[in-house]
């Protein structure tokens, strides 16, 4: 049975804001579904990869130079050993016991997760809809290369490790965060799939992609998370649908009508419950130029695109949410603060519109 979001309005998790408590209100304000807020004004600790990196085997965070590699020229048989053996403990389907705390994330790689967490204890809070999120593993295994230079996706050893410490990182999470809301999201964020089968990855292989976004997205489900993939620039969507996800999101304002090119992937989507997340708020200077009525022109234009190919605009707008396109961590604050009132404008319109 398919969960009826009717214009949800969440956002992607990264925040320009200097100051926590303002960007857990920003949060709370204007998103149905808040967020914990990744805020890279913090550091490097904060940015996207590094963030998810603690306990990883031989991951090096070299402060001076600003960057995170891993070393893998050494003996790493008993660091490995260790991993292992705290992933089976933790995610053994018969005999696990469930608990992911060895794959958390501290305060000192995340302001954001903590400030929520504070928040809501101190408000009682019991919210309908709270998501979270965390680096893909092949955005991860891409981006973060070894000692060598040498992205660690082709790297089979470390690719494995990657895969599984995310998964136990987005666990890790919702078990954090499920005391305080009904419905827990957990997107698994995959911004490199928009280069996915350029001359730069073109030895990427779709199935290992598939299998490796999938192990995550199965993982949350383990503690009933809804899983969703964010992709900001255009890709083959249907990667997404195979992988299992439950929410595609994308940039709907740039990319919007590319998604129809899916239409069988997105009409299995929706038949098996599953959602689309219409990143239709520009996280660019355009945001300057748009109102709520621009946006929802917009909208409405790429899902009767979408409806066009066969799929039934009642389910389109059911099983909908609304978000910005990316993440506004390297926006001005000011236009990040409209991002979000749009988000929270657009929701309401869409809302009222439908009858919802």
């Amino acid at each position: 049975m398919a969960i009826k979001t009717k214009f949800l309005g969440s956002a992607i998790g990264s925040m320009p804001f200097a100051d926590v408590d303002h960007a857990i209100d920003v949060s709370l304000e204007k998103l149905d579904c808040p967020i914990w807020p990744q805020l890279s004004a913090f550091g490097l600790k904060e940015q996207m990869e590094i963030q998810y990196s603690e306990n990883i085997p031989c991951a090096i965070i070299d402060e001076e130079k600003g960057r995170m590699y891993f070393d893998t020229s050494g003996d790493y048989s008993d660091a490995f050993a260790e991993f292992y053996e705290n992933y089976m403990v933790a995610m053994d389907p018969d005999e696990g016991t469930g608990d992911c705390s060895f794959m958390a994330i501290s305060e000192e790689f995340s302001h954001g997760i903590y400030a929520l967490e504070k928040r809501l204890q101190e408000t009682n809070a019991s919210l309908p809809w709270l998501k979270v999120q965390t680096t893909g593993p092949i955005s991860f295994a891409l981006t973060i290369v070894d000692e060598n230079k040498r992205a660690l996706w082709y790297n089979e050893e470390f690719r494995d490790v990657i895969v599984k410490a995310m998964a136990m990182k987005s666990r890790w999470q919702i078990q954090k965060f499920k005391p305080f809301a009904e419905n827990i999201i957990c997107f698994i964020d995959e911004p490199i799939l928009s280069a996915f089968g350029s001359s730069t990855y073109v030895s990427v292989n779709r199935d290992e992609v598939v299998a490796a976004l999938n192990e995550c997205v199965e993982a949350v489900h383990m503690d009933g998370g809804l899983a969703g993939t964010h992709c900001c620039g255009n890709t083959e969507w249907s990667i997404l649908v195979d992988a299992g996800v439950d929410i595609v999101n994308f940039d709907a304002f740039e990319f919007g009508e590319t998604i129809a090119m899916y239409a069988d992937s997105v009409k299995e989507l929706f038949a098996r419950g599953g959602l689309l997340a219409w990143g239709v708020v520009p996280t660019s200077p355009e945001i300057r130029n748009q109102t709520c009525e621009s946006l929802c022109e917009q909208l409405e234009k790429v899902m009767d695109h979408l409806a066009s190919k066969g799929i039934d605009k009642q389910t389109i707008v059911e099983q909908a949410i609304i978000t910005p396109s990316c993440g506004t961590g390297s926006m001005d604050e000011d236009d990040a603060e409209k991002v979000f009132e749009m988000v929270k404008q657009v929701s309401a319109t869409m809302k009222a519109r439908y009858g919802f």
